[in-house]
């Protein structure tokens, strides 16, 4: 069935597509209600907690789709046990000119330049207000407006989180997208150091014990890993996202050579390398989600093997369609049920590696 839709979404640009299909999001949200859910869950348990959260199992939206958290309840309808809208920013704005996203089907991609376009913290605020009860964890991506300089980067981050905390589940700086001039020199040890500090005592400040997470790049050299993860150590931050879109370009073909951050299918690897190196450095340390080219149920078992307890999806939803999350779902259940496994928490425990049924 998606595959017919997919074709007649690909005639339209990559962002004609994407408002489409939110505003058919926002719709099954209007139907779909706000109250806990519980997906038919027959099997192996796939609740996974992390961070102080609990989720009906591991597969989350990654931020980015949803950036003004229009449709959180359309994407729990669709599966999802975990929603993370933004980057939000202090200030509506509106990002970089068009175009800027572009489909690589062969890949399995997208390139975007996207810049943070969003209507700015307070619209936000006022939006998840309203969401009511949810059916799980929302959590809310920051990061700092593209006019403001980078010597006072900090102040945007505690402007956004000042207004979002307390409706937040759990917070997630973003200090790592490409497509914001400067933002992720934020990544250098005595800037992130001051940003994560200043952010994790405002944090506290609004919302005590309210998870703090960073979001990291692909592009990091492994000692520039070591370092991250020691500063979030200091810091006392939840944890890390691993990772965000890339500036490397392991593809070919048309629209390859756009300017923006890669993701899906080939940031794979770069991502599940950053996962390793930071799971070894952390040694449980910090809680680590993956995301980036997660697109099978062994994709998923992988990161988990790596040491992520969650993982995050944007790209594949885009190329599998709606009925991703469930398939997802009732895959993993049936790997773990082929192996005589009664949870994700004895897969971790049992340390068993990723495979098919019966591997």
């Amino acid at each position: 069935m998606y595959a017919l839709l997919r074709r007649l979404l690909f005639l339209l640009s990559a962002e004609q597509a994407h408002h489409l299909g939110m505003g058919l999001l926002r719709g099954v949200g209007l139907f779909a209600g706000s109250g806990p859910r519980q997906l038919p869950a027959p099997g192996p348990d796939l609740s996974v907690t992390s961070a102080g959260l609990r989720f009906a199992h591991p597969i989350l939206l990654a931020a980015g789709f949803d950036k003004n958290a229009e449709a959180v309840r359309g994407f729990f309808a669709l599966g999802f046990a975990g929603v993370e809208v933004g980057t939000v920013t202090p200030l509506g704005q509106p990002g970089n000119p068009t175009p800027r996203l572009f489909r690589l089907p062969r890949e399995r991609a997208l390139i975007n330049r996207m810049g943070f376009n969003n209507a700015g913290a307070a619209a936000m605020a006022a939006r998840l207000a309203a969401l009511g009860p949810r059916r799980g964890p929302v959590g809310i991506n920051v990061g700092k407006n593209k006019d403001t300089p980078l010597e006072r980067a900090v102040d945007d981050y505690l402007a956004a989180v000042s207004q979002l905390a307390p409706l937040a589940d759990y917070l997630v700086v973003n200090a790592s997208s490409p497509n914001t001039p400067g933002l992720r020199q934020l990544q250098e040890p005595e800037q992130l150091r001051a940003l994560l500090t200043r952010v994790k005592q405002r944090v506290e400040e609004l919302a005590p014990g309210k998870p703090l997470f960073l979001k990291v790049a692909p592009d990091l050299a492994p000692e520039a890993v070591d370092a991250v993860v020691e500063v979030a150590i200091e810091a006392r931050v939840s944890g890390l996202i691993c990772t965000n879109t890339t500036v490397a370009r392991p593809v070919s073909g048309e629209h390859a050579s756009e300017a923006g951050g890669l993701s899906g299918a080939p940031l794979a690897p770069l991502a599940l390398a950053i996962l390793r190196r930071a799971a070894s450095r952390a040694r449980g340390r910090l809680a680590l989600w993956a995301s980036g080219g997660v697109f099978t149920a062994d994709d998923v078992l992988e990161r988990l093997a790596a040491g992520a307890d969650v993982v995050q999806l944007y790209t594949a939803l885009v190329y599998e369609g709606p009925g991703l999350v469930h398939r997802l779902v009732g895959e993993l259940r049936a790997r773990l049920a082929a192996r005589g496994v009664p949870s994700l928490a004895a897969l971790a425990s049992a340390r068993l590696p990723p495979g098919r049924p019966g591997g």
